[in-house]
């Protein structure tokens, strides 16, 4: 590692190196998430061409999140093992084989292979953890932004994939689809490689914004492998209540928006007599207003208390999906805009202001790989959401119920978020060379 003394000032006269490293990390967190997102857009084909069970596919979507989730908090002890930019080439092909692996399906355990643990595993070493690594090490200045605009590439991936991959499920198939998607997936490793650094120091510079005499942290060295430290960071921050809140506030998070709407939202539609296209592009509008939504929360994030904001975006949300019976029907009408911008503005809104209360609650040090263990809450949360919902709509015959408990979990969340501490808390018995943060 280059020492600090031979860190140079940073860029002057030209665009900071950190901005290329960041549209390399938001081009690959795209592909993570038009790859993860695909599930709503295949569920019903699959259930249809096979003649399985919502349910049966839905339990193909729960692997997919849970492995998607619980992989976050291990990548980000590997990106600290072994590099950032070695582990999101390698998610980016396994992600690639898994998308193609899924077209060659004809029994239920291959899906669950393929389309739950594969594309969930590839997906899972790209989330968010990795985002707020890079905006963690990148940045010094907007790192709130930053962390907001990482969180929108999920949107993005929405955005620009899902009314094409629908288009193409329903004029090609949803083979053909899957595979564009591993195409797009395999076309960002080379940039990967190229471009993507694990810290400015590795190039000389130091983060974007560093004030004069910045001293950037010294590389951990832990004496224990990837899968000891994650559990370690896990072990010692389970001791204190700020990590319960977040990770049980994220479990809520993921359970409405990835497992719930993510996933139900299409089928959902085709309940209501709504075509398949013109739902995917309500969900590809959310996606819109979640850009806007997102980054905006970055920016609160760098202004505000984080608590207030999430007490605020759980609030909205748990209204919106109270409400979201009322505005079905068999074509796009007025109230359903209304929903459609609501819920996008929050979709994941709440990323920000969680990543900047695990990095003021334990460290920066220990930010990312607690927030990897908050994420897998939240992917938990989605997973288990996505197959309650599916046998609720099998049962009933309508997700009215999903989305009534849904809608009062986040009220559920919102209340508890009034109570997370804002100081450092110490993370008693830290394996780590580093003194522990101040207990509060």
């Amino acid at each position: 590692m280059t020492s600090p003394a031979a860190i140079a000032s940073p860029e002057r006269g030209r665009r900071h190196r950190a901005w290329i490293v960041a549209g390399v990390a938001f081009a690959a967190l795209v592909a993570a998430a038009a790859g993860r997102s695909s599930v709503g857009v295949f569920l019903r084909p699959i259930s249809d061409e096979f003649g399985w069970p919502i349910s049966t596919v839905s339990f193909a979507v729960t692997l997919n999140l849970c492995f998607y989730g619980l992989t976050a908090p291990f990548a980000a002890a590997l990106m600290e093992k072994l590099g950032v930019r070695r582990v999101v080439a390698a998610a980016l092909a396994i992600l690639a084989t898994g998308l193609a692996l899924t077209t060659t399906v004809t029994a239920t355990w291959q899906l669950y292979l393929f389309w739950g643990i594969f594309v969930g595993f590839g997906a899972g070493c790209m989330a968010l953890v990795f985002g707020a690594i890079v905006a963690q090490r990148w940045f010094v200045e907007r790192r709130g932004l930053v962390t907001g605009i990482f969180s929108a590439a999920f949107a993005t991936g929405q955005l620009i994939f899902l009314p094409t991959i629908t288009q193409i499920t329903a004029t090609s198939g949803w083979r053909t689809a899957a595979l564009s998607l591993a195409a797009f997936a395999l076309v960002i490793i080379p940039f990967v490689l190229l471009w993507l650094r694990d810290s400015p120091a590795e190039v000389g510079l130091l983060p974007y914004g560093a004030p004069a005499g910045y001293q950037p942290p010294p590389a951990p060295d832990h004496g224990m492998n990837a899968g000891k430290l994650a559990l370690v960071r896990l072990r010692d921050a389970s001791r204190t209540r700020a990590f319960w809140i977040l990770a049980g506030a994220f479990f809520v998070c993921g359970w409405s928006t990835n497992g719930l709407i993510g996933t139900h939202f299409i089928a959902a539609a085709h309940d209501h007599g709504l075509a398949s296209t013109s739902a995917a592009s309500l969900l590809a509008a959310i996606g819109i207003f979640d850009i806007i939504g997102t980054i905006g929360s970055g920016w609160f994030t760098d202004r505000y208390d984080s608590r207030y904001l999430l007490v605020i975006y759980y609030g909205l949300r748990g209204v919106s999906l109270l409400l979201l019976h009322l505005v079905w029907a068999n074509s796009v009408q007025p109230p359903m805009f209304f929903f459609v911008v609501l819920y996008g503005l929050d979709w994941v809104a709440t990323v920000p202001p969680t990543v900047a209360l695990c990095r003021e609650c334990f460290g920066v040090e220990r930010a990312g790989v607690v927030f990897g263990w908050v994420f897998a809450a939240h992917m938990v949360g989605a997973g288990i959401s996505a197959w309650t919902a599916g046998i609720i709509r099998q049962a009933s015959g309508s997700y009215n119920l999903a989305w009534w408990s849904a809608g009062v979990l986040c009220l559920i969340a919102a209340f508890a978020c009034w109570f997370v501490p804002r100081e450092q808390q110490q993370t008693a018995n830290e394996t780590s060379p580093s003194p522990a943060p101040a207990r509060t």
